[in-house]
């Protein structure tokens, strides 16, 4: 798998996770549909991050922890 793509994977990975996690947080809240859009708006990028940063820091001590972003390697990057 290229670079490229393993860097999609992790990106997209969390971005999914913390968009699911938000949607079930919703579920039942009743506000006015401005506030609700407000809301939701930034609790998906608040937990996208804290999702991603979560599971950076683990996979520093773990390595096998990186799965959790869709694929167990970091991409390697030429400088």
């Amino acid at each position: 798998m290229t670079d490229y793509l393993v860097s999609l994977i992790r990106t997209l990975v969390p971005v999914l996770i913390g968009t699911v996690v938000t949607w079930l947080a919703t579920l039942g809240v009743t506000v006015t549909d401005d506030t609700k859009l407000g809301l939701v708006t930034a609790l998906t990028g608040l937990l996208i991050a804290t999702y991603y940063a979560v599971v950076r820091f683990l996979e520093t001590r773990w390595p096998k922890v990186g799965v959790l972003l869709g694929h167990q390697t970091a991409p390697k990057y030429d400088n």
